[in-house]
């Protein structure tokens, strides 16, 4: 669906209504919106809403390993600091790890999360002790 801009009578921009199907999932679609100058085709408008799920990686990325949305601040001034410094922080990390890459390193792998010494006992949950295996009986 294409919608037009008027400014005394004369065309100046496009409102795009874009809809994608998953070639995974053909019942899920989503949705788009575009508005972009004339000489914008259709090709450029998907390429755009294309790239949004790498942004979208990009910041979940920043929030697991910079804290990006781990601010505590009452006033703009201070969430924009915190913002800046972790996106800074996350393309610091990202440019240190693209020149491990270039240089040939291994990937550093994270370590695995300790298991929780919580564990589920039937219908409930036992706090188990590091030495004492899940199966053995608690005292």
């Amino acid at each position: 669906m294409v919608e037009y801009d008027h400014h005394d009578g004369v065309l100046i921009r496009r409102r795009w209504a874009l809809a994608r199907r998953s070639l995974s999932r053909p019942n899920e679609i989503a949705y788009y919106l575009g508005y972009a100058p004339l000489d914008v085709e259709v090709d450029e408008l998907v390429r755009v809403a294309g790239t949004r799920w790498a942004i979208e990686e990009c910041f979940q990325a920043a929030k697991n390993e910079c804290g990006l949305d781990e601010y505590e601040v009452r006033r703009y001034v201070g969430w924009y600091r915190h913002i800046t410094l972790a996106m800074l922080a996350h393309a610091f990390l990202a440019a240190m790890s693209a020149r491990a890459a270039e240089k040939g390193d291994p990937p550093v792998r994270m370590p695995r999360s300790s298991r929780s010494l919580w564990q589920k006992c039937g219908d409930s949950w036992q706090l188990t002790h590091p030495e004492t295996p899940a199966s053995a009986p608690m005292r």
